[in-house]
């Protein structure tokens, strides 16, 4: 009986064998950062490990800082703006596919290409494009006549932030085309069928019957680009350095600027902002989780 109950134990210690060196990594390189920032924020770092607590003051200057605000508005905007295009465009590119346009085979690999290519190179070839003497935009506003359209578009601070966006979403509309097709196809041919005999058209199919039955991976692609645009960084780096005048500036570029670029050497108030977002990035997550647990999940 007691060789039994032996055998029949879980093997702790060898599945802390297993456990123990990704434990290690995830506590080193995520729980540990997370909780240093945090003890961060409460002080004032100097160089030479010269340290103060300085309570909540990083927190009440943060709230009264005009800089944060804007950049944390231009972040939700970006964040609330981008991912509804990316994906709107992605599932009409992706019923385009799946209505087996002409050389659909070849615009598939050609609308996913992006997708391919690092921020880096992105950034300068839209730079490029942007470019007010020979870039393609003002070209082509020039080729229709349009010649009052043409400006600057990365140097004025009415149009840089929706220059931004605009390159965000041509980057990542390839990738939300290829989970739109492959969610489509996974449709059942009866229901589609069904829809056909009932004399349904193009735009009652999809509206009705498509959509509704791929709506959790509409969601889905929503809250992960959500997710994803809270921290948006490479592509303002590069292309706008969060310029001009602030009007590309987003959180994780003024926390940048304010840990090393601005040489205060303060280490203290960047990871009070740091700190911030984070908590409101897992309340996001948090609410969005519980919103798709409690959504009625469509049975087919």
């Amino acid at each position: 009986m007691r060789w039994r109950r032996s055998a029949s134990a879980a093997p702790w210690g060898t599945i802390a064998c297993f456990l123990a060196p990704a434990l290690t990594i995830y506590v080193a390189l995520t729980i540990y950062p997370i909780l240093r920032t945090i003890y961060n924020s409460f002080l004032q770092i100097r160089p030479r490990g010269r340290e103060a607590f300085v309570g909540w003051e990083n927190y009440a200057v943060l709230f009264a800082d005009p800089t944060f605000w804007r950049s944390a508005a231009h972040t939700v905007l970006w964040a609330i703006v981008a991912p509804v295009v990316d994906v709107a465009v992605g599932l009409l590119l992706a019923l385009c596919l799946y209505a087996a346009i002409p050389f659909s085979r070849f615009f598939r690999v050609a609308w996913f290409a992006p997708v391919l290519i690092s921020y880096v190179v992105v950034a300068i070839m839209w730079s490029w494009i942007y470019n007010f003497d020979w870039g393609l935009v003002n070209l082509g506003l020039a080729a229709f006549g349009l010649e009052d359209w043409r400006r600057t578009w990365l140097g004025d601070p009415n149009f840089a932030l929706a220059a931004l966006i605009v390159v965000d979403v041509w980057k990542w509309t390839g990738f939300n085309m290829i989970v739109c097709l492959a969610a489509l196809h996974a449709l059942p041919r009866e229901v589609m069928e069904a829809a056909e005999l009932d004399n349904c058209g193009w735009m009652a199919k999809l509206y009705y019957v498509a959509v509704p039955m791929i709506g959790s991976t509409l969601i889905g692609l929503l809250v992960l680009g959500f997710i994803g645009k809270m921290k948006v960084f490479d592509l303002v780096w590069i292309m706008t350095r969060g310029g001009p005048l602030w009007s590309t500036e987003t959180v994780s570029t003024y926390v940048y600027k304010r840990a090393f670029d601005w040489n205060t050497f303060d280490l203290g108030y960047p990871s009070a902002i740091a700190t911030v977002w984070f908590a409101v990035i897992l309340a996001c997550v948090i609410a969005a989780t519980a919103y798709g647990r409690r959504r009625p999940q469509l049975e087919y």
